[in-house]
């Protein structure tokens, strides 16, 4: 018997839009911090932040915390690969290339996730629909950035490649997440990873970048407030709500609808006017997204098979 598939009810729906709007004004809450703090500075203050807040949650709600050391060195690895290395990559890939590409290059994840749960997982092989939605998705990357950013390679290419950097990352931590902590509570292995994140951040921000300060500008702090407790710590929340109700396989319409967001803020708000290509890139982009969830070529196999 087929699987029963998951529906989008009105609130799931809801939410969804919530948290496609809380994620897409991240990228300008970012880009605001980074005015006056480092990249690796901003990255400990969203992990150190947002850990506070998970573990108030997971303590006011009684939920078990694991005391296994290899847990906690799974939470350690997990940090590393869905905190630190994206975070700090796109961070410093935001000062030299606008929100609104960052947030085109950040849909990327998805694709590279295809491909990383193909190599380590057996049950999810590049089926010739997975193979085609990833083949447009570096199309859609590729127009994105532009031939001529591998032609005449400069600060702002590397940037750019710094996002993509952070969105291959995400994808390992997506198979790490699976392997190693897909048996706990999705708040406790959150609260988990951002404490090892925060482990490593705290440290490294100081070294490279100075001691962190609290003495910052009241815009700042605001934006430091949005993308660590709400775009990180609440949104975690939500996220796996929204995952409960809809399934994964909805959620990837979360990745289609940030990347707008993003553009017409970073637009509105610091006036940045994207190149053509970026537009084609995304819709590529997005037309391989849509290829990979399937889901508008399950009409067409039904009328298939009862021909």
């Amino acid at each position: 018997m087929a699987p029963i598939q998951k529906t989008v009810s009105p609130r799931a729906w809801v939410e969804l839009m919530m948290l496609s709007l809380i994620w897409g004004a991240s990228f300008l809450s970012i880009r605001i911090a980074l005015n006056e703090i480092g990249p690796l500075t901003a990255v400990a203050h969203r992990t150190g932040w947002a850990m506070l807040i998970l573990w108030a949650y997971v303590l006011a709600r009684r939920l078990t915390v694991p005391k296994e050391p290899r847990v906690w060195a799974a939470f350690v690895v997990m940090g590393l690969l869905n905190n630190v290395i994206p975070f700090s990559l796109m961070a410093w890939g935001q000062l030299h290339i606008e929100t609104g590409l960052t947030s085109i290059l950040n849909a990327a994840t998805a694709i590279f996730g295809v491909i990383a749960a193909a190599v380590f997982f057996a049950d999810e092989r590049l089926t010739p629909r997975k193979a085609a939605g990833v083949t447009l998705g570096f199309i859609g990357v590729s127009t994105a950035i532009g031939l001529a950013a591998f032609k005449d390679f400069d600060i702002r290419s590397l940037g750019q490649l710094a996002v993509i950097g952070g969105t291959i990352s995400y994808a390992l931590a997506g198979v790490w997440a699976r392997k190693r902590l897909g048996h706990l509570k999705p708040q406790v292995a959150a609260a988990g990873m951002l404490t090892g994140a925060s482990i490593m951040t705290l440290p490294v921000a100081w070294a490279f970048e100075g001691p962190i300060t609290l003495s910052l500008q009241p815009q700042t702090w605001a934006a430091i407030a949005y993308y660590a407790i709400v775009a990180t710590a609440i949104a975690y929340m939500l996220y796996y709500r929204v995952l409960a109700m809809a399934g994964s396989g909805n959620l990837m319409l979360c990745t289609l609808m940030v990347a707008p967001v993003a553009i017409v803020l970073g637009a509105f708000v610091l006036g940045e006017a994207l190149p053509l290509r970026a537009y084609i890139g995304f819709a590529t982009l997005a037309l391989g997204l849509i290829v990979l969830d399937g889901r508008l070529f399950k009409p067409l196999q039904n009328r298939t098979r009862r021909a």
